[in-house]
């Protein structure tokens, strides 16, 4: 298991003051989704379903697809493990820098790996002999995003690797992705889901995968009943079924994170990587992130995410999520007096 996620808020706890280290959408409104929970208390009282069966109904009528092409499971990064064992010993290629867990999950259930750069030309790919190939899409930590028509013809072209697709960030973008619809053209195509990142709900830990039928009941196999816990269930179901209490203005947060770059960007000291989403790298040109973690920790009380442990980076990236502008500001200043010391 790793320790090394994003929001380490829980080894700080009350010494944050501003939070940049997750990428969670932050103007979530939670009054009525948390009066609604709290009315719902009493569930806990009762056995939840054991396969949360009726929000896989919900989440395949929104989807649009049948109830044996969904999986329910405990949180996105429940469907990788789940996925990595169903297919015990199969050869995986993962796309770096990524989230951390589709290499652990592998490793753990005795994967044969090989990594391919995301910053490489798709073209470049040699997916000959893999079973599996497994991709961030917006990717994390980097927020590179692969374009729809260029992911669909990467699947096309190997019909024999089956294409894992993290769409757990998928509200983050205004661009098209992949849709569970495209399963029917494309047998060999997962899709995974988070049911936290843009609704600021994390610990709710419920996610989804959408696949063929076979494959979801290969993988169904090996997720533990009642993995998904009653309130959790509750929860996510009132999300899908009123979304518009959970609208997330990604137009206007694309702006704000434009301007929160522009600013990074006037610091001589540091370089900020292209992104497509609210969240992006940041590579400092001298001294390490730690350093720069510990001390806007201890003086100002900002948390940000140190993305050494990520593969293909070293100890002087990080890792911000765009949150409020004033914060934003707040964020340069202190990195700025840094660069200074």
């Amino acid at each position: 298991m790793l320790f090394g996620h994003s929001d380490d808020f829980y080894n700080f706890q009350q010494e944050v003051r501003i939070n940049f280290s997750s990428n969670i959408w932050r103007g979530v409104d939670l009054g009525k989704f948390n009066e609604h929970l709290i009315a719902q208390c009493g569930l806990v009282s009762r056995y939840p379903e054991p396969d949360a069966g009726s929000l896989r109904r919900l989440l395949a009528r929104r989807a649009e697809v049948k109830e044996d092409n969904v999986l329910v499971t405990n949180g996105s990064t429940s469907a990788f493990y789940l996925l990595a064992q169903a297919f015990h010993g199969a050869k995986s290629t993962i796309f770096t820098p990524s989230f951390s867990e589709y290499e652990d999950a592998c490793r753990l259930h005795g994967h044969t790996l090989s990594f391919f750069p995301n910053q490489e030309d798709l073209d470049k790919l040699d997916l000959k002999g893999q079973d599996f190939c497994w991709i961030g899409n917006p990717n994390s930590p980097d927020g590179k995003l692969i374009r729809r028509q260029e992911l669909l013809k990467l699947i096309a072209e190997n019909p024999h690797t089956t294409f894992i697709i993290d769409q757990a960030y998928a509200a983050f973008t205004t661009e098209e992705l992949l849709r569970p619809s495209d399963l029917k053209a494309n047998k060999n195509l997962v899709l995974v889901h988070s049911i936290s990142k843009a609704y600021n709900v994390p610990g709710l830990r419920v996610g989804y995968l959408v696949g063929t039928p076979a494959l979801v009941k290969a993988v169904g196999k090996y997720i533990i009943p009642w993995s998904i816990n009653t309130l959790a269930i509750e929860a996510s179901k009132y999300i899908l079924i009123h979304p518009a209490q959970f609208t997330l203005p990604i137009r206007k947060w694309q702006r704000e994170t434009a301007d929160f770059i522009y600013q990074l960007n006037k610091l001589e000291g540091l370089e900020v990587l292209p992104t497509a989403v609210p969240f992006f790298l940041v590579r400092l040109k001298k001294g390490t992130a730690a350093d720069l973690k510990q001390y806007l920790m201890k003086q100002h009380g900002i948390l940000i995410r140190d993305a050494a442990n990520y593969k293909g980076l070293d100890a002087g990236y990080f890792r911000l999520c765009t949150r409020r502008a004033t914060e934003n500001q707040e964020l340069v200043e202190a990195i700025k007096n840094w660069l200074t010391l």
